[in-house]
């Protein structure tokens, strides 16, 4: 069975809708067993990284997360609470960084774009994919969907790139753990592909 790690979050559904779609079973929930028996783990998540942390303190879910040994994928949010750290207070830059899982290294901090682009980076952008795993079959140039304000630098984790006014991780790796800063749920056929290859890993 396929989990999708109860976070809380407003996305499950779109991710589990995704996953449905394209012929595999997939169950929502914050059962220890069932996360650490899975075959394949989502860990989505929107909103705060204090409130994400916050949700599976609260669930007991913290030490599971960190112990899952099948692989494992974030999604937007549920990306960036896998790294060590965030600097994402909400509305304000938080003083301090906030913990995360620290299951890969870095620390999330906000855009800056040069040449004064928005904030939240919000739309369609293109990414430049390494040759992982989870890219197979997607064409090079594709676009995917993106909504965030705070993004991981480009380090040795990064198995993606994408440009917004500046370089930043679209996509992280390390050991069986994973993470996109896009949407896949939401970024059609290509992202229907990278959450295809995740599944068939």
């Amino acid at each position: 069975m396929n989990i999708i790690v109860d976070t809380g979050c407003a996305n499950l559904s779109s991710v589990r809708f995704a996953v449905e779609r394209l012929g595999f079973d997939v169950a929502i929930s914050a059962d220890p067993k069932l996360i650490l028996s899975a075959d394949k783990v989502f860990l989505p998540g929107v909103g705060t990284v204090a409130a994400a942390m916050q949700q599976l303190q609260e669930k007991q879910l913290i030490e599971v997360v960190q112990s899952v040994k099948a692989p494992l994928l974030g999604i937007c949010l549920g990306m960036q609470i896998l790294v060590e750290s965030s600097f994402e207070g909400g509305a304000q830059v938080a003083k301090t960084a906030q913990d995360c899982l620290g299951l890969i290294p870095g620390t999330i901090t906000k855009l800056e774009p040069k040449q004064d682009l928005p904030l939240p980076h919000m739309g369609w952008n293109q990414i430049k994919p390494s040759d992982h795993p989870l890219f197979a079959n997607i064409d090079p140039q594709s676009f995917f969907y993106f909504v965030h304000s705070y993004a991981l630098s480009v380090s040795d984790a990064t198995i993606a790139e994408c440009d917004y006014g500046g370089p930043f991780s679209a996509a992280i790796g390390k050991d069986n753990f994973m993470g996109v800063q896009f949407h896949p749920e939401r970024s059609g056929k290509a992202g229907a592909q990278l959450i295809k290859n995740f599944l068939e890993m």
